[in-house]
């Protein structure tokens, strides 16, 4: 079949399954063929959307007058993490923490599209980002994974890698610990609720590389900084986060 007629049925498939399933905007509940309409994305997403200065290496939101390119929070200077850089798209807050939510617990497989989209914007925006050799979502638990059906990580990444043109190792890092989730976790304790949580399955992929590690949401950071730890103990060269909401600091 010739190429114009596969792109003729293509685009005729596309309008016959909008017409037969309407879509609605997850944040307005407006009628748009996409999951946010255009007015929300401007309003959240859009070039005149203030860029909120943020901590090199976890994203946190730093003063106004700080450089976000390369300055980093009090909380990383006296405590390093794992990690070298953060990138994320939104903070974990209202309306844009219900997005998260329906994909992590309401099975809207869809957002992980849009938010990979949001997320390779905001990483081609950051000045100086080195893409990663390879990326990697944090990793469920065999009993979580099998409760939630998906791994709402690897749903973004899937996507993300393909529009950044990054090689994906799905199975790279796994949990050999089946730890509570963090959410339910006192602050103060999530550090040693990951600890040791993670292991690498193929080592040869990891020394030496830059690994970029896949998530959701980011609120104590010490999950990302377990599984970096792990990698940097492999001897990972470098570890980037790309993670769509981060929770600001209360």
């Amino acid at each position: 079949m010739p190429a114009s007629a596969r792109a003729l049925l293509r685009r005729a498939g596309t309008a016959l399954q909008r017409g037969l399933l309407p879509t609605a905007c997850a944040l307005c509940g407006a009628a748009c063929a996409d999951t946010l309409c255009a007015p929300c994305t401007a309003q959240f997403f859009g070039h005149d959307c203030p860029r909120v200065p943020r901590c090199h290496q976890c994203a946190n939101p730093l003063p106004a007058c700080a450089d976000g390119g390369t300055a980093l929070c009090a909380g990383c200077l006296l405590h390093p993490p794992a990690f070298d850089i953060t990138a994320v798209a939104a903070d974990y807050s209202l309306p844009l923490d219900q997005l998260v939510l329906q994909l992590k617990f309401g099975h809207r497989l869809a957002h992980a599209a849009l938010f990979a989209r949001l997320l390779r914007d905001a990483v081609l925006e950051r000045p100086g980002f080195v893409l990663p050799a390879v990326l990697c979502p944090v990793p469920l638990g065999p009993q979580r994974l099998a409760e939630r059906g998906y791994n709402q990580a690897l749903e973004i990444a899937r996507p993300l890698a393909r529009l950044l043109g990054v090689a994906l190792a799905p199975r790279l890092a796994c949990r050999v610990h089946d730890t509570p989730a963090q959410s339910r976790v006192a602050p103060d304790q999530r550090g040693r609720n990951v600890a040791q949580a993670f292991a690498v399955t193929d080592p040869a992929l990891v020394a030496g590389r830059h690994i970029g590690i896949v998530d959701d949401v980011m609120t104590s950071g010490q999950t990302l900084h377990a599984l970096a730890a792990t990698f940097k103990r492999y001897g990972a060269a470098r570890v980037s986060n790309l993670v769509f909401a981060r929770t600001p600091p209360h």
